[in-house]
C-alpha cells in the first residue's frame, strides 16, 4: 500500500494546539522528543511517557526551558505492562486533565537486523508487545476521553519497510505493518460515532535512535533531521482539515 504524501506546502498555523492535551509515547526517543518538543512550542500540553525517569526528566526540563506549558510524565515500560497498567494511564490522565485530544504514537523496538530464522520468541514478544498490542492497549484505554474532544488524532508512527517488506527486516515490519490494518480497521468502526480517524505516519529515512541501530555503517549526515518532521508531526496533531483522507502518510 503506498502512502499518501502531505503537500510540501501546507503547514499547521502557530500555536495550533493551544488547548489540547496530547499524549506523546516514546517521548525520550528522537523521534518522541521532536514530537513532544513541537506540540508544546504549539500551545499543547504534552503528556511524556517513557521507560525512564530521568531520560523523561531531560524531555520535561526542555520543554519548560522553552517556555511551554508544563508537561506531565508517565513511566510505564511495554514490555511488562498488563491491561491494569494501560487502564491505570487513562485513568491517570483523567484524573489529571479531564480529556484527551490526542495521542502520537512514537514508542517503539528497534534491534540489529537479522534473518527470520534468527528471530526467536523473546525477540518477537519485545517486537509484538511494544510495537503492535501496547499502542493498541493505550488507544483504547483512551478512547472514551478522544471521543469526547473536539477533532482529536491518534497517529501511530511507522516506518518504509511496513509497506515495503524486505529480508532481514522480520518481526519489526511484519508489526510495524499491522499497525495500518489496526488504523484503518479503527477508522471504519468509528466512522459513524466520532471525528477521530486514526493515521500511520511514514517519515521515510531519518536520523534517529532506532536507524543508527538498523544502519550502523550509516553517517547521520546523509538522512533527512529529525528536526525537519516537526510539520508533518504539527499537521498530524492538529488533525488538519487540510490533511488528505487517508489512512497511511507520508511526506514528500
Amino acid at each position: 500500500m503506498t502512502p499518501t504524501l502531505i503537500p510540501e506546502s501546507l503547514h499547521a498555523p502557530n500555536n495550533c494546539l493551544d488547548g489540547r492535551v496530547i499524549l506523546v509515547t516514546g517521548a525520550t526517543g528522537t523521534l518522541g522528543g521532536v514530537a513532544a518538543r513541537t506540540f508544546a512550542a504549539n500551545g499543547a500540553t504534552v503528556i511524556l511517557h517513557g521507560r525512564k525517569t530521568a531520560k523523561l526528566d531531560a524531555v520535561y526540563d526542555q520543554i519548560e526551558a522553552s517556555g511551554g506549558h508544563q508537561p506531565a510524565m508517565v513511566v510505564l515500560d511495554y514490555l511488562t505492562a498488563g491491561e491494569g497498567d494501560f487502564k491505570g494511564l487513562a485513568e491517570t490522565i483523567y484524573a489529571s486533565f479531564k480529556r484527551l485530544d490526542g495521542i502520537f504514537h512514537a514508542a517503539g523496538h528497534t534491534s540489529p537486523l537479522s534473518p527470520l530464522s534468527q528471530q526467536d520468541w523473546a525477540a518477537w514478544q519485545a517486537y509484538t508487545a511494544i510495537n503492535l498490542t501496547a499502542p493498541i492497549a493505550v488507544t483504547r484505554a483512551c478512547l472514551p476521553m478522544l471521543k469526547r474532544a473536539h477533532a482529536p488524532a491518534v497517529v501511530f508512527l511507522s516506518e518504509t519497510h511496513a509497506t515495503q517488506p524486505k529480508a532481514f527486516w522480520g518481526a519489526f515490519s511484519v508489526t510495524k505493518s499491522a499497525l495500518q490494518h489496526t488504523a484503518a480497521i479503527w477508522n471504519d468502526e468509528l466512522e459513524s460515532e466520532t471525528a477521530l480517524r486514526l493515521k500511520v505516519f511514514i517519515p521515510g529515512p531519518v536520523a534517529s535512535q532506532c536507524r543508527s541501530i538498523t544502519h550502523p555503517g550509516e553517517l547521520s549526515s546523509e538522512v533527512r533531521p529529525a528536526d525537519s518532521l516537526s510539520r508533518a508531526f504539527l499537521l498530524l496533531a492538529s488533525a488538519d482539515s487540510r490533511l488528505p483522507n487517508a489512512t497511511i502518510i507520508s511526506i514528500a
